[in-house]
């Protein structure tokens, strides 16, 4: 794996979300990005128990902010292929859309749990 460079711009996984961002510093087996993008919106629920809601503590999991800085494994930072990068509120208005999508397919509990969650988070993000 080749090493890149800091003001690179990366596509990062982070817990179970996407993220465009920024390598700021090199940290040994990680990599501090600052995030500039949302390409995916973290999943909701335990992730540990995906699609059950039984005894299970049902997890309300946020995107990462706007310039938030995260601690990234290097082998889940890759560099980024598009030329441009989206403005951070539309693409996690897009990113939210795509998962509210995805969770509408099928009417199960735990997808009706979690379009609950992503509507109180869509609240929490624009309606401030």
């Amino acid at each position: 794996m080749s090493e890149l460079a800091i003001g690179s711009i990366v596509k990062a996984h982070y817990k179970s979300g996407i993220y465009v961002g920024e390598v700021v510093e090199d940290r040994n087996r990680f990599y501090l990005v600052k995030i500039l993008a949302v390409e995916k919106h973290p999943m909701q629920g335990d992730l540990h128990n995906p699609g059950k809601t039984d005894g299970v503590f049902f997890h309300q999991r946020k995107a990462l902010s706007y310039n938030e800085k995260a601690n990234i494994q290097k082998e889940a930072v890759h560099p980024y292929e598009s030329s441009s990068i989206p403005e951070y509120k539309e693409s996690l208005a897009q990113s939210i859309e795509t998962l509210k999508a995805k969770l509408t397919r099928r009417e199960t509990e735990f997808n009706q749990q979690a379009y609950k969650q992503l509507e109180d988070l869509e609240n929490q993000y624009f309606k401030q």
